[in-house]
C-alpha cells in the first residue's frame, strides 16, 4: 500500500491497457484485507481514496472477479456479504 499516483497507474497500465483514463474505479486491497485505495480518473487528474478498517476486513466473496457492479462496489465499502451473487430479476 506504499504505492501513488504514479505507482498505481503504471500497475493498471500493464495490467489493463487503454483504461486508465475511462472514468472507471481500480481497486487494490492489501494482504491483511483492512485497507483499500481506489484510482479514478475524474477527467483533469487522479483521484485516491482511502479506507482503513478499524476493525473485520473487507470481504473476500468479490476477489477474483474483473468487474465490480456498482452495488458489489458499495456492498464492499459498506460491509456487506452477500449470502448470493445472483440477481432476483434479469432486464433482459
Amino acid at each position: 500500500m506504499r504505492k501513488s499516483f504514479e505507482g498505481l497507474s503504471r500497475l493498471i497500465e500493464v495490467s489493463h491497457p487503454d483504461k486508465l483514463l475511462t472514468g472507471a474505479l481500480f481497486l487494490f486491497l492489501n494482504r491483511r484485507r483492512n485497507l483499500i485505495k481506489i484510482l479514478y480518473w475524474d477527467g483533469d487528474g487522479f483521484v485516491i481514496w482511502y479506507k482503513r478498517l478499524e476493525q473485520g476486513t473487507f470481504s473476500d466473496c468479490f476477489s477474483g472477479q474483473g468487474e465490480l457492479s456498482r452495488q458489489q462496489f458499495t456492498m464492499l465499502l459498506e460491509g456487506i456479504v452477500p449470502r448470493r451473487l445472483n440477481k432476483r430479476f434479469s432486464l433482459s
